[in-house]
């Protein structure tokens, strides 16, 4: 499962920056674009707002329900999947509550990706169940990951926020993000959900854990890259100065 999260999140990096994007937010017109007119019609489609709970709601489930699947595992389980757990149950708030769309979500997409989520979250639990009764690492990271994560999941949640204002709720269009993070790079809410990530995988030191954070690294650079790109290509008056993921660097 290690060597498939790494590989499959690679390829997904790959074919973003080829342009064979995710068919949800802004990218969704994008392959509108490219595709006949029968194929979309055949298309099986839900609002954005919809199609993004079914992707988050059955991994916040999963770390829910593990915590009555395994009740007695220790500190660093209760610690990884409380961190999973708060995690998609963010996302799931955010949907209902913070983010506004104008979009709509193509089914055939939604699945895999909400399969995605679910199984990656199943799977870091479980191999942290597998753990039980061996001897701590060496160096112990878990408490350093709680101030990561917690560092990243509150500047996530933050940018999430400001990309929130900037539409009115009559307002369908995008604009050019500003302030919090936004004049460094286009995806600082990117950059922060790795931060996130590094947490997990500092709190969980499992082979799964950093095979996942590096799969996500990858993906999210490759989403980032594309969201500059169209940036670029919609605004004249876009900064290239302003970087897609790790300020002044990339």
């Amino acid at each position: 499962m290690s060597v498939i999260s790494v590989v499959s999140l690679a390829y997904c990096c790959y074919s973003e920056v080829r342009g064979e994007h995710l068919q949800y937010s802004k990218f969704w017109n994008v392959n509108l674009q490219k595709k006949k007119k029968k194929t979309i019609e055949k298309e099986v489609t839900v609002p954005s707002r919809t199609g993004m709970l079914i992707l988050y709601t059955p991994a916040f489930l999963a770390g829910l329900a593990s915590f009555a699947i395994f009740p007695h595992e220790g500190l660093r389980f209760m610690l990884v999947d409380s961190a999973l757990t708060i995690h998609f149950f963010k996302r799931v708030l955010e949907v209902l509550f913070i983010h506004k769309y104008s979009g709509r979500m193509v089914l055939d997409s939604n699945i895999p990706i909400t399969f995605s989520y679910f199984i990656s979250t199943v799977t870091m639990i479980y191999a942290q169940h597998l753990t039980q009764g061996v001897p701590e690492p060496e160096f112990d990271l878990k408490y350093i990951g709680i101030v990561l994560f917690l560092v990243g999941i509150g500047g996530n949640f933050y940018h999430h926020y400001l990309l929130s204002k900037l539409r009115e709720k009559s307002d369908q269009g995008y604009k050019i993000p500003k302030g919090g993070m936004f004049n460094l790079v286009i995806c600082p809410h990117y950059l922060f959900e790795i931060l996130g990530f590094v947490g997990v995988s500092f709190i969980s030191q499992t082979l799964y854990s950093f095979s996942f954070l590096m799969g996500t690294i990858l993906y999210l650079m490759g989403r980032s890259y594309v969201t500059r790109k169209w940036y670029l290509s919609k605004f004249e008056n876009f900064s290239k100065e302003v970087k897609c993921l790790i300020p002044y660097v990339f």
